[in-house]
């Protein structure tokens, strides 16, 4: 996803109890001992290999060696999993020397857990580690009742926008899609020039995110079989609701990986941002110009029975094939 190891201002608070969970899954049993361990009690720690991608990784891994003295962590940086690191990580697994621990996104857990990387640690998550974190989170992890990895963190989707500009036209925060639809025309007509949000022509990761706070469900595993389907009529509505707001020319629509999304954020053209809660800090790395010009605000609801949303970003550590 867009900008997502760019993210994680606040990975080492979130990170301690999972990947406590994790480290510790693979240190299970003195007969599984990886080498440079002992197997009499002697006084070497257990080494434990951990691979990521997200920035902050080294800070935790540096942290928990220093207040840990039966498991120590060797980290390696690597890449984004778009920009070669999933490819490095199979590549490993397929000569038998992936690391113990890797961090996998959300989208690619059931991937590696079909390829054998993710190993099946349904044994080895507990009550209390479970009780810690979001079911929510583990249900994206589960499949037919089996855990492939630990969730790290969830990205909810969150309306990012211009205070500023908001004031200046006399703008309130929407609450429901039917207000952002509303406000989109105002902003057109108060500034011509201007738009509400950008639609991302390269976003299927924010669309995915409508459809499923609408309640789409694309995927499932009924039957033991994976069962694809990304025309319900939660999907159709959100398309039929996009599509409209771009035949009146009431929103930008263009990629978000543009030097023309650069610029209409940069100048200001663009009043919201609809991604997960991690862009705050990416765009606050990326244009410290505007500083103190945001805010966050919910995701405009459907007429649902209760508050809903959909994420876009998160990652999970999973324990591989390797891990002795």
């Amino acid at each position: 996803m867009p900008g997502r190891h760019r993210r994680r201002s606040v990975l080492a608070a979130m990170a301690a109890a999972p990947l406590a969970g994790a480290l510790g899954a693979c240190s299970q049993g003195a007969d599984d001992a990886p080498s440079g361990s002992s197997r009499t009690g002697a006084k070497k720690p257990v080494r434990v290999t951990f691979w990521s991608a997200l920035r902050g990784s080294q800070e935790v891994v540096d942290a928990f060696n220093r207040t840990h003295d039966r498991i120590q962590v060797d980290f390696q940086q690597i890449p984004s999993g778009g920009q070669g690191g999933y490819a490095k990580l199979s590549s490993a697994a397929r000569a038998g020397n992936a690391p113990d621990v890797a961090t996998i996104e959300y989208p690619q857990v059931p991937g590696f857990a079909i390829d054998g990387v993710a190993r099946d640690i349904t044994g080895l998550v507990d009550d209390r580690l479970r009780a810690a974190l979001l079911p929510q989170a583990f249900g994206l992890t589960t499949f037919q009742g089996r855990v492939f990895s630990v969730p790290l963190d969830v990205e909810p989707m969150v309306m990012h926008y211009r205070a500023d500009l908001f004031d200046r036209y006399g703008l309130q925060v929407p609450r429901t899609w039917d207000e952002f639809a509303d406000l989109a025309r105002v902003v057109r007509r108060a500034a011509p020039d201007r738009r509400l949000v950008l639609f991302p022509t390269d976003g299927a990761t924010q669309f995915a995110a409508y459809s499923w706070q609408a309640g789409a469900q694309w995927f499932d595993t009924r039957d033991g079989a994976w069962n694809v389907s990304l025309a319900d009529a939660p999907t159709r509505r959100v398309a039929a609701y996009w599509q409209d707001l771009i035949d009146r020319d009431d929103i930008f629509m263009n990629a978000v990986e543009s030097r023309q999304s650069d610029a209409q954020i940069g100048n200001g053209l663009v009043l919201t941002r609809l991604s997960g809660a991690w862009d705050a800090g990416a765009q606050m790395n990326a244009r410290p110009g505007q500083k103190g010009r945001w805010r966050i605000a919910p995701l405009p609801q459907w007429d649902t029975a209760g508050p809903a949303v959909g994420t876009h970003g998160g990652s999970t550590f999973a324990v591989t094939k390797d891990s002795r």
